[in-house]
């Protein structure tokens, strides 16, 4: 099977490298914010988590569904009413370059964050200073890929109409942040967030899809999840592989009655979770769908699938077949 992502984790701080900051490229060092910034203080920004895959044998790092991601971006943006200064085309551009300045021959993960960047008390969106910024560190798994063990939080999944949950939203993520803080001190990897409603939203930073008799399922958009680009990353595979897929609400006991459960999202990649609520999920072992689907996955991102070459931009330009 094809490795996941080799590196450090997600907790290794960033003090080094090369950043876009403010229309140019320049030192980490150098890409500061006042302590009175607007998005500091009150949470006023957007960001997208993209990752980039090494591949040895092409000597090529590819950006994964960096077109997607930044048209995710915009819409963000545009929500919280933050002009971002360049198209699609502007911000791969400046992307690209970042990476070759940095001489990246590893796996990384990139920061693209719009922000509200006003040294300013009001607590407003309109007439406040925009700021732009785009960083990138190595980084492996965010979370182990086969073996997750998961708990319902009690902390429950933001609303749409609360902070809007299909836009990346900085200052929504302490949602996520409570709920996994909870479950890992608790002992699990992550933790699976409800609805108001009481049904099952996503996890606390990645879609989820449910497996049963055969056909995979996920909620639908309405239910105040991240409109994930790895969640129609899924879609894709299953559709090429024969799988049948719906988007429906699901209910929590579900959960523990499901045959497979795995997780998607660009910071775990794709996951497979064995245990929820201390009961095993299926036979307590990653399923046959979630495992078909995963090495699909990480041999696509690596450039070694030409069915799925159109997921992935070339960093250095050499891009081997």
């Amino acid at each position: 099977m094809a490795n996941s992502g080799s590196g450090p984790t997600a907790r290794q701080e960033i003090d080094q490298g090369v950043v876009f900051f403010r229309d140019q490229l320049r030192p980490f060092s150098e890409a500061n914010v006042s302590i009175a910034t607007h998005a500091l203080n009150y949470g006023t920004g957007c960001f997208e988590g993209i990752r980039a895959y090494w591949n040895a044998d092409h000597e090529e790092l590819y950006i994964l569904k960096g077109r997607e991601h930044y048209e995710r971006f915009l819409r963000s943006a545009r929500i919280l009413k933050i002009q971002v200064p360049y198209d699609v085309d502007g911000l791969m551009h400046w992307t690209r370059a970042m990476l070759a300045a940095n001489e990246y021959r590893q796996d990384v993960y990139i920061r693209p964050l719009a922000f509200k960047g006003a040294a300013m008390i009001k607590v407003t969106l309109s007439g406040v200073r925009d700021d732009l910024g785009i960083f990138a560190a190595p980084m492996g798994d965010y979370v182990r890929t086969e073996g997750l063990r998961a708990t319902v939080s009690s902390w429950v999944r933001i609303a749409d109409n609360i902070i809007p949950s299909r836009a990346k939203v900085t200052g929504a993520y302490i949602n996520a942040a409570l709920a996994n803080d909870d479950a890992t001190q608790d002992g699990y990897d992550e933790a699976i967030m409800l609805s108001q409603d009481g049904q099952v939203a996503e996890a606390s930073s990645s879609n989820l899809f449910i497996v049963r008799q055969g056909e995979l399922i996920t909620t639908p958009v309405t239910s105040d999840i991240l409109e994930g680009i790895t969640r129609n990353v899924v879609f894709q595979m299953a559709k090429h592989r024969g799988y049948s897929y719906i988007e429906r609400p699901i209910d929590r006991t579900e959960l523990y009655v499901a045959d497979e459960v795995f997780l998607c999202g660009t910071g775990v990649q794709l996951a497979g979770v064995t245990e929820i609520d201390h009961r095993p999920v299926g036979t307590g072992v990653m399923g046959p769908i979630t495992k078909d689907l995963q090495q699909l996955y990480f041999g696509a991102v690596r450039g070694q699938d030409p069915t799925y070459k159109d997921w992935l931009t070339p960093v250095y330009g050499k891009g081997g077949t």
